[in-house]
């Protein structure tokens, strides 16, 4: 059997029950997550914090991906500020071109957020 046999198997289970995909905890269940929610809504309207920030100040220094996971991952009925999130160097994370991309500058803008060729202003960090 092929070594990416193997991993497909060990993480797609054909039976959907004990997949470890499925068996994954709801984002609400995560006390990982709940930290990074908190710290993202805390996030005053004008100002902008990196993925990387919000990871140490939740605790989880060296974990900006899981920062990621957890704004993508969180209920819409939280209504998070999401778009004050932008990756290191002040960066909008999302393709250019992107619907995301143009509505996270659009609402930074809205705030007073001076965003330059995808990126934010250092005064807004």
């Amino acid at each position: 059997m092929s070594p990416s046999r193997k991993l497909a198997e060990l993480f797609l289970d054909r039976n959907p029950k004990k997949s470890l995909l499925k068996r994954a905890a709801p984002p609400e269940d995560n006390p990982a997550f709940e930290e990074i929610w908190a710290v993202v809504g805390a996030i005053p309207r004008g100002s902008v914090s990196t993925y990387g920030a919000v990871a140490r100040a939740a605790g989880l220094p060296g974990r900006a991906r899981m920062a990621g996971r957890a704004l993508r991952e969180s209920p819409k009925e939280m209504k998070l500020p999401w778009h004050r999130v932008v990756g290191a160097g002040g960066k909008i994370v999302f393709p250019r071109t992107s619907l995301n991309h143009r509505e996270q500058t659009r609402r930074l803008r809205a705030e007073g957020v001076v965003v330059k060729e995808g990126r934010v202003s250092r005064e807004a960090m």
